[in-house]
């Protein structure tokens, strides 16, 4: 893919508004299923509190007696964790990295920094943009998008910004530069949506040091291409759950490869597999798990990576390899599922099907690239409509409180 311009504006000023990554701070929070979860509860609650604070681990930020309120939309106890005795909160999934899916235990006391601002907009109309780390040689797409609550770790340097598609919940307010969609609709000839533009920097979007650059075009018939490039783009990253449209072949459940390069069980999969029974082969095209095997798993699949760690390796590590002795971690999950192949044959097709649409977006790039100079909406051009520089307020969290939160020990916050 071509360098960009320098003066293609940056994701930065295009979505203002955007959130650091979560912090857990502890692991055992977070797991592939939520019985394992559930069960490292029981465990913590049922210790002494001296166990209890060694299985904690814990932190500056939280420890037995920290104080601190409800994460927003989950009515979760508020006392001490030291006097805890409660059920395990409802665990809920969350986008882990760039193609995966944990589940959480949604306790504001467990997790250092939660980013509240994040949960306050969070529904079924909400889609998050996440910046990936900048690894040129590795040739990742600079942008990844999720419908669940993000995490936005990344294996490799410093993980990106969370930028909400909108700053209030019910799909109001676009976390935008004020002015752009006019500016575009002008361009183009007719009305620009939040989602149009979220779809144009799934396509267009562009990896550079200072962040993601994302080039417009003058030509409306390269901004219609893109845009409809992007909403497939997003309607796989969210596993169909954003920007979903059966008339052109997205539904709304996960996406599915077409019969003939649809991921099959050829030979049943170990009951127990291990850390080390992960092998592919090219040859075969196919994923080995032991005695079991799963085919046809393409090549680009096998190889997609994120923050430069292959993507299925990584995926198996999370939910095979041990925790420490004596910690929750040590809790695994059950032996291998049902539920376990479903989601690992739904994350190849999704990788599959990604790694389908990278020769568009490539293709896209070079077509951007060879247009005049003169032929680009531009950082200089939003300069000028006043669109660029964002005012400052872009970037803070709108106010969205319209209930009270539960702080500390049952007192309600201000927010």
């Amino acid at each position: 893919m071509r360098a960009v311009s320098d003066n293609a504006p940056l994701l930065h000023d295009l979505m203002p508004w955007s959130v650091a990554p979560l912090r857990i701070g502890r692991g055992w929070p977070v797991a592939p299923d939520a019985a394992t979860l559930r069960a490292r509860w029981a465990l913590f609650t049922a210790a002494g509190e001296e166990e209890r604070a060694a299985l904690l681990h814990p932190s500056r930020a939280r420890g037995l007696y920290s104080r601190v309120g409800q994460l927003p939309g989950h009515r979760t106890a508020t006392t001490a964790l030291a006097r805890e005795e409660g059920p395990c909160p409802e665990p809920v999934p969350i986008a882990h990295g760039a193609y995966d899916r944990l589940w959480l235990i949604p306790d504001h006391r467990l997790v250092d920094a939660a980013r509240p601002e994040l949960w306050r907009v969070l529904d079924e109309r909400q889609v998050f943009a996440v910046e990936q780390a900048f690894l040129p040689e590795a040739g990742e797409p600079p942008v990844s998008f999720a419908a669940l609550l993000p995490d936005g770790r990344s294996p490799a340097g410093r993980p990106g910004r969370i930028r909400p598609l909108f700053r209030q919940p019910g799909g109001r307010d676009p976390n935008l530069a004020p002015g752009l969609p006019a500016v575009l609709s002008a361009a183009y000839g007719g009305a620009v949506t939040a989602w149009d533009v979220l779809a144009w920097v799934a396509a267009a979007g562009q990896p550079a040091p200072g962040g993601c650059r994302v080039p417009f075009p003058a030509d409306p018939e390269d901004w219609r291409a893109g845009v409809a490039l992007g909403e497939r783009l997003v309607w796989v990253h969210t596993r169909g759950a954003r920007c979903a449209d059966p008339a052109e072949g997205r539904d709304t459940g996960g996406p599915r490869l077409p019969g003939g390069s649809r991921p099959y069980v050829r030979a049943p999969l170990p009951a127990a597999p291990g850390p080390g029974e992960l092998e592919y082969d090219p040859e075969q095209r196919e994923l080995r798990i032991g005695a079991g095997r799963i085919a046809p798993v393409s090549p680009a699949a096998w190889q997609r990576t994120a923050g430069g760690v292959r993507v299925l390796e990584a995926w198996w590590e999370r939910r095979t390899a041990p925790g420490a002795p004596g910690s929750l971690e040590a809790l695994r999950p059950a032996p291998w599922t049902r539920s376990s192949t479903s989601e690992l044959l739904e994350t190849i097709s999704v990788l599959t099907l990604l790694a389908g649409l990278d020769a568009e977006r490539r293709e896209l790039a070079r077509r951007l690239a060879a247009r005049p100079a003169d032929a680009r909406v531009d950082g200089e051009v939003l300069r000028e409509a006043g669109v660029l520089p964002v005012p400052a307020a872009r970037r803070r969290p709108a106010s969205v409180l319209g209930h009270r939160e539960e702080g500390p020990d049952g007192q309600f916050a201000l927010v």
